[in-house]
């Protein structure tokens, strides 16, 4: 299977400078988010140059480019621009997997029969659907994709996205530099600061071909879990693709006077949570998790997720969950926003006749399940699976595998 990868670098930087383009030529990167660990997000190439990188602390910033200017982020806008570009490309049959905004990928194969037999018409197919200058290219595996078009110039016309070829993704990995690896593991949330490729570097480590030639079992002593990922990437193996589902848009916004506090923002709060559960468009299908935004009176915006304990359609619990994240609004704000992420299926809980246990203790070892996953993410519940407990080398004995979207 091929996987298409489409970029746009500094996707949410672009989104909060807007029109002032002319700060992308000096030293600039996203301020820390409000209330959040103080570290920088995306920065431009010029404070690239100064060897600053997302997710290093401000101080250390700061100290390496004293006239690095910070933005203020505007994750409210940029995610929204963002979800119209996803669903663009799922316009065109895509099967989309995003973790972040900026990124995106999808398998290739499925949409040649609908336009055209190579992939590269698949790929430029994807370029016009997203409307706007974008890395396209395409691989075997998803990190080749990924370094691929992060090395492939802005899509134009007359202009073939590039294709890495089964069986050359290894040769062309070797030469490109470990800090490639950054931004894909940060956007796993392996690697938040950057950390493994900073050290990786240190100890010399400057392509991913060096990372390569040194034995796994040294690696993993060194750096566990997340050391035998990179090798894993650096070597041109990757996991499968996990699409998102399509889902509808539901969101609902309020302006607000400059000066709303306390209980003018309950109110509103209220009043867009009452909008929300009357959205024709739920279809009466209880909410999972929502993310509250704000637009900020200075710039920027600010964003709050919540996940409910269990799925519902009451507003007063909806409300509990969401009143408390209003207390992390640090500036005044000029709109609000409330966005359902996640639904749960409609019909509500069906509760068996029989009071059987094991009955009611699946079905909240389910519920459970969901619910963490909708906190933390697919890959945040596994199961221990036993593989050759017999074994005399205890690596062998269990493997861990992803739980079952059943509970099971």
């Amino acid at each position: 299977m091929y996987v298409g990868s489409a970029l746009i670098p500094r996707f949410s930087l672009l989104v909060a400078i807007g029109d002032r383009r002319e700060m992308l030529t000096e030293p600039a990167a996203l301020a820390p988010h409000p209330g959040r660990e103080q570290c920088v997000g995306e920065v431009s190439g010029a404070a690239e140059a100064f060897g600053i990188r997302a997710g290093m602390p401000v101080s250390e910033a700061l100290g390496r480019c004293p006239r690095l200017a910070l933005v203020a982020p505007d994750p409210g806008r940029a995610a929204g621009e963002w979800e119209r570009i996803v669903r663009s490309l799922e316009g065109i049959g895509a099967a989309v997997e995003s973790d972040c905004a900026g990124e995106a990928f999808f398998a290739l194969d499925g949409l040649r029969s609908i336009w055209g037999p190579r992939r590269e018409d698949v790929l430029a197919r994807a370029a016009r659907a997203i409307g706007r200058p974008a890395r396209i290219a395409g691989a075997p595996t998803r990190f080749s994709a990924f370094a691929a078009a992060g090395a492939a110039p802005p899509r134009r016309r007359r202009r073939a996205p590039r294709m890495i070829e089964a069986g050359a993704e290894r040769g062309f990995l070797a030469p490109l530099p470990v800090s490639l690896l950054d931004g894909r593991l940060r956007s796993e949330g392996g690697d938040p600061g950057g950390r493994l490729v900073g050290t990786l570097e240190r100890l010399g480590v400057r392509t991913l071909g060096d990372l390569v030639e040194l034995p796994r079992v040294a690696i993993a002593d060194r750096f566990g879990k997340l050391g035998l990922r990179a090798h894993e990437l650096a070597s041109g193996r990757d996991t499968p693709l996990r699409p998102r589902l399509p889902h509808e848009e539901l969101i609902q916004a309020i302006g607000l006077p400059e000066a709303a506090y306390g209980t003018q923002l309950d109110r509103a709060l209220d009043l867009l949570i009452e909008r929300l559960l009357a959205d024709p468009r739920r279809g009466g299908r209880p909410i999972r998790s929502l993310r509250l935004e704000a637009r900020l009176a200075g710039g920027g915006s600010w964003t709050a997720e919540a996940v409910m304990r269990s799925a519902s359609s009451s507003a007063e619990r909806l409300g509990l969950a969401l009143q408390p994240k209003l207390a992390g609004l640090a500036a005044p704000a000029t709109a609000l926003a409330l966005r359902a992420l996640e639904l749960a299926p409609a019909g509500g809980a069906q509760p068996s006749l029989a009071r059987d246990p094991a009955t009611r203790r699946h079905e909240r070892l389910t519920e459970a399940v969901q619910q963490v996953r909708a906190a933390a993410g697919r890959d945040s519940v596994l199961r221990v699976l036993e593989v050759d407990p017999g074994s005399r080398v205890p690596e062998r004995w269990a493997v861990l595998a992803p739980y079952g979207e059943g509970g099971r």
